[in-house]
């Protein structure tokens, strides 16, 4: 049985309502006509190409774009602080563990993305917790993005499949 793309007709579909309904007179909050709205349309129609064509690949793809909107959307609109990065990776978290419910594949990655996303949402509480003054001079922060440039490397490099 062939696998149907659903991805194309679910953002045609989505795009045009979103227009459709700008167009109209219809009293929907001005709040919706935005860009994060968009972002939800595309990560719905990467999650329903997931899970009604079963080619969870997209899953990760669907909640990161899902998570996205979602978040732009609180920070317009809620006037929510959240930290972007760890935000989004807490995101691509989501994704492999949805993912890995279906495929059985993707929990390391899962643990991985966490792991981070946890380090990054709550790093300064971490410091205040242990007690440690870091000295200025070599912050973790610093640090932060040779080490996912490391981890990036070493996963591209040594666990490619």
């Amino acid at each position: 049985m062939r696998k149907q793309n659903l991805f194309p007709s679910i953002v045609l579909i989505g795009f045009g309502l979103y227009f459709f309904l700008q167009q109209t007179n219809i009293q929907i909050s001005s709040q919706f006509f935005t860009w994060p709205t968009i972002l939800l349309i595309v990560g719905l129609a990467f999650l329903i190409q997931a899970y009604s064509g079963n080619d969870f690949e997209m899953i990760v793809p669907g909640i990161l774009f899902l998570g996205l909107g979602v978040h732009f959307h609180l920070i317009q609109n809620v006037h929510i602080q959240l930290d972007h990065i760890g935000g989004i990776i807490l995101f691509i978290a989501l994704g492999y563990f949805l993912r890995y419910q279906k495929t059985r594949n993707g929990l390391f990655y899962f643990w991985l993305f966490l792991i981070l996303a946890l380090i990054q949402l709550f790093y300064d509480k971490y410091i205040q917790w242990i007690g440690i003054i870091e000295d200025k001079r070599l912050q973790f922060t610093s640090l932060w993005p040779i080490i996912l440039v490391i981890a990036g490397a070493y996963l591209f490099f040594f666990k490619r499949k």
